[in-house]
């Protein structure tokens, strides 16, 4: 759910469990998914055809070092094109976007490795997913295959394995629904469920696809854009006016045009909330159309040794055409002269300066830690009084022993068992990951990997001693597991051999997030995407990338003065918000 010149941004949802990441084109052909709904024959006929195969992928062991071609710190001032503050999905195709078009790009990345919350980590032979392991955009496609796209700009592609169900819903009134790859099968199980809704539950999603549609049939930029703007709409006026139509407009809302049954709305609540972490009557209704037809369309494709190799590539990527990506690289200001944008000092005092600036940083990082209150513009004043920040994430990451699950289970769940009113409360609703089922090279022979998050909230966490805060870790786990165990999987707790848990502070201490937040949540029920920010920002110079952006895929600056005009109209647009 993310530019200056020609940037692009994640597009990730507030979620880790979803990463909607929309980039640019590529020749890759995904591996064919299983015919006959083996999953087990299916991954050996992978094996057997040695799809396990990454290309231009960096290998990264414990810790990838300063990298780049040439000094970035020669002990005068150094000076770039551009300088993206962290290496996020956001910030790295925004740097290797802007490194093939030949600007000199420098990325500073706080970690030591790439990728942010689509990063990784590797402990006791286990390969670890920060974030997401559900991700969009690896069709060969449509033009909404922009991961494909975006590493095959700096000439890299990834295979990918494609998952049969994207995730299988466990509900309050022992509801189950699993989202099959293939449209007709999932509304086929959908209506089962629900046949006195036929007709109300076609419509709403038949709605999704009629955005879906208009978004795939355009090549997309960004609205900040004006050229880029009256072209497609000369080009695709019906298209042009659908999402018009559509953009204030929320998924709730549509869906109680067609559907009556509280409990069909409540599940289209759930579709939401994994895209947003908020329910259908907050979740914009372009934001929801994308991800629940591009589920179908181009289908979820976890890339083969994991979602770090993403990361991975793009830094690679970045490198070859000749930029620098430089690591232990704590960004703590935003350098300001008259104004204007024009370099970043590091936390050990360096300084690096260029003519833009990108941060791919949240907006509250961005705009009160970076840059001070005394420089916050008016535009993100109001943005942070229409939206808050949304919850982080208690997050864990197991090791068990494989025949804990069943043969059949599925790579993705969404667990709410307790009652539709907890969906949004802390700790109310589990999400699980376990991309073994898809790629056994993650794990030791014989074990698989669960990757459980459920919101949390930083105060939660704060002012513990250290005892009472590890003590706190274990007995939250502690129940988050036993209700797996009493759900999905008996047994789950003896079979664990690895398990480290995350809170929101580890989250903000390891990603940078402000109290480990994953992007803005409105305050009351919002006009759509109008009210988010955009990538141009009220300092001159500074462009933002990442989850607490409009959506944009790139915006080439061409025509100063129409562009003035034109951001003017746009922020007018965002006072009705």
């Amino acid at each position: 759910m993310s530019q200056p010149i020609f940037t692009s941004q994640s597009l990730s949802t507030n979620t880790p469990f979803f990463s909607k990441n929309r980039y640019f084109n590529s020749n890759f052909k995904p591996t064919t998914q299983p015919k006959n709904g083996n999953l087990a024959s299916f991954k050996k006929s992978v094996l057997k055809n040695n799809c396990f195969k990454v290309k231009c992928a960096l290998s990264v062991e414990k810790e990838v070092g300063n990298s780049g071609n040439g000094a970035v710190d020669n002990g005068e001032k150094s000076y770039y094109d551009a300088i993206v503050i962290g290496s996020g999905i956001g910030g790295l195709v925004a740097g290797t976007q802007l490194a093939v078009k030949g600007a000199n790009v420098l990325v500073l990345e706080k970690y030591i490795i790439p990728g942010g919350s689509s990063g990784f980590y590797e402990r006791d032979g286990y390969t670890f997913d920060v974030g997401s392991s559900v991700m969009f955009g690896f069709s060969d496609k449509g033009n909404l295959n922009l991961i494909t796209q975006a590493l095959a700009a700096v000439g890299c592609e990834m295979q990918v394995i494609p998952d049969p169900t994207t995730v299988h819903f466990h509900l309050p009134n022992n509801l189950s629904v699993r989202v099959h790859r293939e449209y007709s099968d999932f509304i086929e199980e959908l209506i089962s469920k629900f046949p006195h809704e036929k007709e109300g539950i076609n419509k709403f999603y038949s709605e999704c696809w009629k955005i879906f549609n208009a978004l795939n049939s355009l090549e997309l930029k960004s609205l900040e854009e004006p050229l880029y703007l009256f072209g497609q709409f000369f080009q695709k006026p019906l298209e042009c006016l659908t999402l018009a139509y559509y953009l204030p407009q929320n998924a709730g809302n549509i869906a109680r045009k067609f559907i009556k049954d509280p409990e069909v709305l409540s599940f289209i609540d759930a579709e939401c909330f994994i895209v947003s972490t908020v329910n259908a009557l907050q979740t914009p209704m372009i934001n929801a159309s994308m991800v629940l037809c591009d589920r179908h369309f181009g289908g979820i494709n976890y890339p083969v040794g994991g979602v770090g190799g993403i990361a991975k590539s793009l830094a690679k990527g970045l490198i070859d055409q000749g930029s620098n990506i430089l690591y232990r690289a704590n960004v703590t200001n935003i350098i300001l002269e008259h104004g204007k944008a024009v370099g970043v000092k590091l936390s050990d005092g360096r300084e690096f300066f260029s003519k833009t600036i990108i941060s791919n940083a949240t907006r509250w990082d961005t705009f009160g830690k970076l840059l001070k209150k005394q420089d916050l513009p008016k535009e993100e004043e109001n943005f942070q009084r229409v939206y808050v920040k949304a919850p982080s994430f208690l997050s864990i990451h197991m090791g068990v022993k494989a025949d804990v699950l069943p043969p059949d289970t599925d790579c993705h769940h969404f667990v709410l068992e307790n009652g539709w009113d907890s969906l949004e409360e802390p700790y109310g609703s589990i999400f699980l990951s376990i991309p073994t089922i898809l790629d056994s090279s993650l794990a030791p022979e014989g074990r698989h990997i669960l990757h459980i998050f459920t919101t949390s909230c930083m105060e939660d966490w704060k002012g513990l001693p250290q005892k009472e805060y590890e003590a706190k870790k274990e007995l939250v786990a502690d129940v988050i597991i036993s209700r797996l165990e009493k759900k999905l999987f008996p047994g789950l707790k003896a079979s664990i051999v690895f398990k480290e848990i995350g809170t929101p502070k580890t989250h903000r201490r390891y990603l940078a997030r402000d109290n480990g937040t994953y992007g803005p949540m409105p305050r009351t029920i919002p006009k759509g995407l109008l009210g988010m920010p955009f990538n141009t920002t009220a300092v001159d110079g500074l462009y933002c990338v990442g989850d607490s952006c409009f959506p944009g895929q790139g915006l080439e600056k061409k025509s100063p003065i129409l562009d003035a005009v034109l951001l003017r109209l746009l922020g007018w647009f965002r006072t009705l918000a």
